[in-house]
């Protein structure tokens, strides 16, 4: 069993709610949309990004 490293592949600010979701063609975070409707957020807010939260990068599982 050998332990892989995963990413993220979205992501919400959790002072203003906006989302974004990782882009492997452009190798960029992109706005998410819900509704055709993009999720921007509060464009002065410094995004707070979960990056203490239940996502976690280490997957165990065997191959």
């Amino acid at each position: 069993m050998s332990a892989q490293v995963r990413k993220p592949t979205a992501r919400q600010c959790e002072q203003c709610g906006r989302s974004e979701v990782w882009d492997d063609d452009l190798e960029a975070w992109q706005l998410a949309r819900e509704g055709g409707v993009k999720q921007v957020g509060n464009p002065h807010c410094i995004h707070e990004w979960d990056i203490n939260g239940t996502f976690n990068p280490v997957d165990t599982a065997d191959s």
